[in-house]
C-alpha cells in the first residue's frame, strides 16, 4: 500500500471522522459552521468598513493618508 504525505492522511482522518458522526453531531457542526461565517460577515460589514474607498478617489490618495497616519508624531 502506497504511503500518503501527512497532509492527506491529516484531510483523510478529518473526513472519515466526519462521515462516522451521528445525524445529531452533523446538524450540531453545521450550526456551528454556519454561526461562524455569520459572525464573520456582521464583523467584516459592521465594525470594519472600507473608510479608504469611502473616503479617497485614487490609490495616490488613499496611499498618502497611510503614510501620514503611520508617520505622524505624537
Amino acid at each position: 500500500m502506497k504511503r500518503r504525505n501527512i497532509f492527506s492522511r491529516v484531510f483523510f482522518f478529518y473526513v472519515d471522522g466526519f462521515r462516522n458522526l451521528s445525524d445529531w453531531g452533523k446538524k450540531l457542526w453545521i450550526i456551528i459552521f454556519l454561526k461562524g461565517i455569520l459572525i464573520f460577515v456582521l464583523m467584516k460589514f459592521l465594525f470594519f468598513p472600507n473608510i479608504l474607498n469611502k473616503n479617497y478617489d485614487t490609490d495616490e490618495e488613499r496611499s498618502n493618508h497611510v503614510i501620514e497616519t503611520l508617520t505622524k508624531s505624537r
